[in-house]
């Protein structure tokens, strides 16, 4: 009886065994790692908004060799490919996003519609920006590549119009071959009853 009580008392003394976990909890975590992300890229932006500016004007000025004829074609040669191939990488992505392994492609497009496109946002980065760089960007630009920034804005505008223009075309075969389908598949049925009839009016012999 005695053992028996004793067993029963270390059973009801018995407490369950808590794990506790040491350490900074994991909402903490995630916040420094944001507050780390957001900090390195306001430095990355800093650093790069200092020198890409200035980098890119020496690079077109390189191009252009201070030649009008230069600096319009080069601007719109980058005006109008580094708008439209964007423009279409997005296009695909939007349209695969959905299908099966849609989402590999979709990323692939929109990295490539990025990297495509920076040679426009650099251009956009000299005029519309209001630091140093953007303006030793613009001396630059206005020196060593005359006639390139208008060049660019006017290729821009080229290849708006030629997307518009290719979406318009897609979408109008698109819906007249809907057109066509629905047209074929109301008229099967009317052509297909008569010779039914005929079939089971004359059975074979």
């Amino acid at each position: 009886m005695c053992s028996l009580r004793i067993d029963r008392m270390t059973a009801e003394g018995t407490t369950p065994t808590t794990t506790t976990t040491t350490g900074m909890p994991s909402w903490a975590k995630k916040s420094i790692l944001i507050v780390v992300g957001v900090l390195a890229l306001v430095i990355a932006y800093f650093i790069l908004a200092a020198f890409l500016p200035r980098w890119w004007s020496i690079r077109v000025g390189n191009l252009s060799d201070q030649a009008f004829s230069k600096g319009i074609s080069w601007g719109l040669t980058f005006g109008t490919l580094c708008t439209l191939v964007p423009l279409l990488l997005f296009t695909v992505a939007w349209a695969v996003r959905k299908r099966r392994g849609g989402k590999v492609i979709a990323i692939i497009a929109l990295v490539l519609a990025v990297a495509t496109a920076i040679p426009n946002l650099l251009t956009l980065s000299i005029v519309l920006g209001g630091n140093n760089a953007s303006h030793a960007g613009e001396r630059t630009l206005d020196t060593e590549a005359p006639g390139f920034r208008g060049a660019s804005l006017v290729g821009a505008v080229i290849a708006i119009v030629l997307f518009a223009l290719l979406t318009f075309v897609v979408v109008r075969g698109q819906r007249r071959r809907a057109q066509k389908r629905l047209n074929a598949a109301t008229t099967n049925p009317a052509a297909s009853g008569p010779t039914q009839g005929t079939t089971g009016a004359f059975p074979p012999s």
